[in-house]
């Protein structure tokens, strides 16, 4: 019988990125009036719509229409723990995170700081990636294996991967591989991944670390989201009730701006692919980012689709103790109603 490898190889290999969280979990800051908005983002394509905010200063843009000068300040955290951590702590008011993330603050701050969406990212398919040629599916993976997530339990992947469970042995089962989840950074899973030599065998991913590690002949998917749930919006901005509503000018001036940066990305892909690069110095070739943004199950939209299969499934399992009665519970309805789902 072969010995499973231990943690602290692991650890070292792929560098859990600690300090990325490091300061975000501070005691929450003073009230700030108009004018102030700090913004957290993770790792990912998915995030490509701040992106194009961030280059083309289109808070600004919009705040000055508003008659005011706002300051913004851009963190980059790991895990949907980290950022709903922060949120709640005070350090940021802009939260960007997975729906699961999503469905648990807005279930933990229901009737109280009221956490919901601001609006989706967009929609996009989500790999599960194995570098063991035995995993063919997710009823292959045993023991010897562990599986890297943003967050064990609480990211999107998780989530995923629950809800995957489920189908495959029943609702009481829905947690059966969380055992083999393990919380790590998307670049240093990907990396671990593609090296090989640790335990780490599989990684539920997102673009683009899911198709750079599929670039080598080892890794193949096991999973895509979109056989589990269909074309979905895995990923969303989030705020507290407080800060929409001390803040309307410059919350007013974000969704604008975000509105902006969807009909720019989605309308021209190649000068999107150019912000993200310029915003995140990615190590990637252009030629081959434009042909992962080019797939045509991406869809770059503040309109959130199909996001309620997720948070039924999430209250029938008893993840969370609050029931939506559709996507408009977990989501704040502005003036522009979102036709989502």
């Amino acid at each position: 019988m072969s010995k499973r490898l231990p943690f602290a190889p692991l650890a070292a290999a792929v560098g859990l990125g600690f300090s990325l969280i490091a300061g975000s979990l501070a005691a929450p800051s003073a009230a700030h009036a108009e004018g102030e908005i700090r913004i957290a983002e993770q790792f990912g394509i998915v995030y490509l719509l701040l992106n194009v905010v961030r280059d083309q200063g289109l808070i600004e843009k919009y705040g000055k229409q508003e008659g005011i000068d706002i300051e913004v300040d851009w963190t980059q955290l790991s895990g949907g723990a980290a950022v709903n951590d922060a949120l709640l702590s005070g350090s940021i008011d802009i939260a960007g995170a997975g729906v699961g993330p999503l469905l648990t603050i807005w279930d933990r701050t229901h009737g109280k700081q009221n956490v919901k969406a601001v609006a989706s990212l967009g929609n996009f398919p989500y790999y599960l990636v194995s570098n063991n040629p035995k995993v063919k599916t997710i009823a292959d993976f045993t023991e010897k294996d562990r599986i890297a997530v943003p967050a064990v339990g609480v990211s999107v992947q998780s989530r995923f991967l629950q809800y995957a469970a489920a189908r495959q042995w029943g609702d009481k089962e829905f947690n059966r591989l969380d055992k083999y989840t393990i919380a790590v950074p998307h670049p240093d899973a990907t990396a671990a991944l593609i090296a090989g030599g640790t335990e780490l065998t599989g990684h539920f991913s997102n673009p683009p670390f899911q198709d750079q590690a599929l670039e080598n002949p080892n890794v193949h998917v096991v999973l895509n989201s979109y056989d589990v749930l269909g074309p979905n919006s895995p990923t969303v901005l989030f705020a507290t009730e407080k800060f929409r509503n001390d803040n309307p000018k410059t919350y007013k001036a974000f969704v604008e701006a975000l509105t902006e940066a969807a009909q720019f990305a989605q309308n021209d892909k190649g000068a999107a692919a150019d912000n993200y690069l310029r915003v995140t110095k990615a190590k990637i070739d252009r030629a081959a980012l434009l042909k992962i943004i080019d797939n045509p199950q991406f869809e770059f939209s503040v309109t959130p689709k199909n996001t309620y299969p997720l948070a039924e499934f999430l209250y029938r399992v008893g993840a969370i103790k609050n029931k939506p009665d559709s996507w408009k519970d977990y989501f704040f309805q502005d003036a522009k109603p979102l036709q989502g789902s």
